[in-house]
């Protein structure tokens, strides 16, 4: 692995507890595997035998309803880790996993990292704290798809994108915008309203290409939201997130409808 995988690791929450010498007991000789846009990297259902950190690109977790339409759970970008909390106790992973752009993944074995967090007590409170992480985040989600309209919505997760903190910014969508629709909870439709909408506030929209003309103003109209979609450890076990009524409608969700390719 190169240098810069290797310091995106231990910055990683769930490594940083690690010592040096037990991270590379855990990394061992594992190298990343590259992932083509559209490549399936786990079903829902599969065995949990593993979890994932992605050093580049952009993960889809997403789960299939009973009547075929697809939710997306999360979406996951370099730095970030997904279905580590499912290790803990074993199972299958309750949602699949997609990448949505050429993407780069380290796998780590489950096996190898419950020997080490029956070496590192310490470990396994950052593995609590990873799982308690994520979940806020889930909640800080959803109240968002609840409590902001539209326009909003989509101006703290563009301001998720970038890293100015005032002038003008210029980057380029991660990703489609049909999903960035369904993980925001609206249609593609009313999506491209919205992002009409943003002009007044100097945000203009051409493809992929967004600029933004003060940082600051579109800060000020999301109210200082930051609508970055949250990757979260999957459960501790299935039961688990069935009984949160999030992964199975139980609660009020936003509709969101199945994306494109």
């Amino acid at each position: 692995m190169h240098a810069t995988d290797w310091n995106i690791i231990r910055r990683a929450p769930i490594f940083r507890a690690m010592s040096e010498q037990l991270l590379r007991s855990v990394i061992r000789n594992r190298e990343p595997r590259r992932y083509r846009r559209g490549e399936i990297v786990f079903q829902q259902d599969d065995l949990a035998d593993g979890f994932f950190l992605v050093l580049a690109g952009w993960i889809k977790l997403y789960r299939v309803m009973p009547d075929g339409e697809e939710v997306v759970v999360a979406l996951c970008t370099a730095g970030e880790t997904f279905a580590e909390g499912m290790l803990v106790q074993g199972g299958r992973y309750p949602v699949s996993a997609e990448a949505v752009s050429s993407a780069r993944l380290l796998r780590v074995d489950g096996q190898t990292l419950r020997a080490a967090m029956m070496e590192s007590p310490q470990l396994s409170l950052e593995m609590l704290a990873a799982v308690s992480q994520h979940l806020r985040r889930l909640v800080e989600h959803i109240e968002q798809l609840r409590g902001q309209s539209a326009p909003r919505r989509i101006a703290g997760f563009l301001l998720s994108l970038t890293e100015a903190r005032s002038g003008p910014a210029e980057f380029a969508l991660p990703y489609e915008k049909t999903l960035i629709a369904n993980r925001l909870g609206m249609k593609p439709e009313s999506f491209s309203r919205a992002v009409a909408q943003l002009r007044s506030v100097g945000v203009t929209v051409a493809r992929e290409h967004v600029h933004i003309a003060e940082v600051r103003r579109l800060a000020a109209f999301a109210g200082a939201a930051t609508a970055k979609p949250p990757c979260p450890a999957l459960p501790l076990h299935p039961a688990r997130a069935y009984d949160s009524g999030y992964l199975n409608g139980r609660h009020p969700k936003p509709q969101m409808h199945a994306v494109g390719a």
